[in-house]
């Protein structure tokens, strides 16, 4: 069974094309690929992917048109790639449902990181089924990741976007260490020299609101010098 996300290249030039999908390949995904509106409508109504890159200079049609098509129907991340670079161009892409706009030309790092972001966005506010409908809970601790609503006690913990994106991170992965770096490519998709300070601020934060006691069993166990697991021993 091939567990990889399928990510659609939407793009008429062949070279930009084979760069995006050998890049995406390299990087552990499943790339799709289409060179016209009409492909695009074909391969996204027969494979579904997880991720659409979207050129709008198509031969057949306005890649626009596409996108508006695949919004009448779908949550699907759609990441625009053009040579497009002008802010009404970017303003009405991200108005017709783009999730992020992206211009020619590109860096191959920061591509690969905008899909994760889009993908793991794409995670958390539930377009993916391996989240959507499902609740996380231990001992007093209860997680809705439709709503993205965090409770302890019945009362609902006030998170920010990437607190909560921490928390349902460390939440599918009840029990296990995770990295430092796995938390921060996870949450950011990136790394730089201040990671791992913003990843403890916000993790003070949050084990704060959690009411967390120094020297107790918390939710949240750090393991100092090496990451954080949720605890589920409750």
């Amino acid at each position: 069974m091939n567990n990889k996300y399928k990510i659609l290249v939407v793009e008429d030039e062949e070279n930009i094309n084979n760069l995006i999908t050998t890049l995406l390949d390299a990087n552990g995904y499943q790339a799709l690929s289409a060179k016209s509106c009409a492909d695009a409508r074909i391969m996204n109504s027969s494979y579904k992917p997880d991720l659409v890159i979207l050129d709008l200079g198509l031969p057949d049609a306005d890649g626009g048109i596409f996108l508006k098509e695949v919004r009448k129907g779908s949550r699907v991340p759609i990441i625009v790639l053009s040579a497009r670079s002008d802010e009404k161009d970017k303003v009405e892409a991200l108005d017709s449902g783009a999730n992020d706009y992206v211009t020619k030309p590109f860096g191959a790092a920061e591509l690969v990181a905008r899909v994760r972001s889009a993908l793991r966005t794409s995670i958390y506010t539930g377009d993916n089924a391996g989240y959507s409908g499902e609740r996380f809970e231990t001992g007093d601790l209860s997680i809705d990741y439709d709503s993205r609503h965090v409770f302890i006690e019945k009362n609902e913990i006030n998170l920010t976007q990437t607190e909560y994106n921490i928390i349902a991170f460390l939440s599918k992965h009840p029990g296990k260490v995770l990295t430092y770096a796995a938390i921060i490519k996870e949450i950011w998709g990136y790394s730089d020299l201040g990671s791992i300070k913003k990843l403890q601020v916000n993790m003070a934060n949050i084990r704060k609101k959690f009411g967390a006691i120094p020297g107790e069993k918390n939710y949240i166990i750090n393991e100092l010098g090496v990451g954080y697991r949720m605890n589920n021993d409750e």
